[in-house]
């Protein structure tokens, strides 16, 4: 088993117990070196729940929180739950079932209700909330960023993070100023699969070199994630487990030994005040 001396963390990632790898992929991740994992429920309708409340969204949640406390069992550090509402959903629901844009928003926002619960009660981190990262009517961007706001309400009522899955961009100056608004840190808005680099947020960077080539070079907070969607029907999709320690070995072999402290011990701390040093038990 690799080892490092230094915890090592996903920042984002799936796990499937009933349909994917599962815990197989946190031994994966455990054997090349990593010790930390932050898990996002995968969306609801891939866990073949058809919502229609928000509580609804309770048993994908609860997967997610069940998982997490495995998966701590066999890491030498330990794992945390982001529980949210993938903004993909307002899709599924429009386009699919027939909702109108502002009833999608409701259900939405009921969910991530829901999802707030389980950070007030201690059994979550941070919470999880987005915009869609393709073309869509105004209507349901306007309804999506209404959701979106409503994450930084519960966010900022419950002192936690929160990650967002947005469209591709390395400015989110929009969302830091709502941020501000609801008392939100700045550096609390985490975009999950960020470039290296990232303005009005924490970017969480998707482990390719010329990303965190980036993110190292400027020495800005930074996490460093994966995607893993643990999905059997997409084995190739989006990085494998073992693809954030392997960087982290890449990184410190390249004497960046500065970006991965800040990767993976500062960063953690300052967004989320997790020690993943004092959680690390080799």
């Amino acid at each position: 088993m690799q080892e490092f001396d230094t915890p090592v963390v996903d920042n984002h990632l799936h796990l499937d117990p009933d349909h994917g790898r599962g815990l197989e992929a946190v031994k994966d991740f455990a054997r090349s070196g990593g010790t930390h994992l932050l898990v996002v429920n995968k969306p609801s309708w891939l866990l073949g729940h058809e919502v229609e409340t928000g509580e609804d969204f309770r048993p994908v949640f609860e997967t997610t929180v069940e998982v997490v406390r495995e998966a701590s069992e066999l890491l030498p550090g330990r794992a945390w739950p982001v529980l949210g509402v993938h903004p993909g959903l307002v899709s599924k629901l429009v386009d699919d079932r027939g909702y109108d844009p502002e009833a999608a928003r409701d259900l939405m926002c009921a969910g991530l209700d829901t999802a707030a619960e389980f950070v007030r009660e201690g059994d979550a981190l941070a919470l999880k909330s987005g915009r869609p990262h393709y073309e869509v009517t105004d209507a349901v961007w306007e309804a999506s960023n209404a959701v979106l706001r409503h994450g930084l309400d519960l966010a900022a009522d419950c002192d936690c993070a929160l990650q967002l899955h947005t469209e591709s961009t390395t400015d989110l100056s929009d969302v830091a100023e709502w941020a501000d608004e609801r008392g939100v840190p700045g550096e609390r808005v985490v975009k999950h699969y960020a470039q290296g680099h990232l303005t009005g947020g924490t970017p969480s960077v998707m482990s390719d070199k010329d990303r965190l080539e980036d993110a190292a070079e400027r020495g800005d907070p930074f996490f460093m994630e994966t995607d893993f969607i643990d999905d059997p029907d997409r084995p190739g999709a989006v990085m494998g487990p073992k693809t954030v320690p392997r960087r982290v070995d890449w990184l410190l072999d390249a004497g960046r030994d500065d970006a991965v402290r800040n990767a993976h011990v500062e960063t953690p701390a300052s967004v989320y005040g997790i020690d993943t040093e004092a959680t690390l038990d080799r």
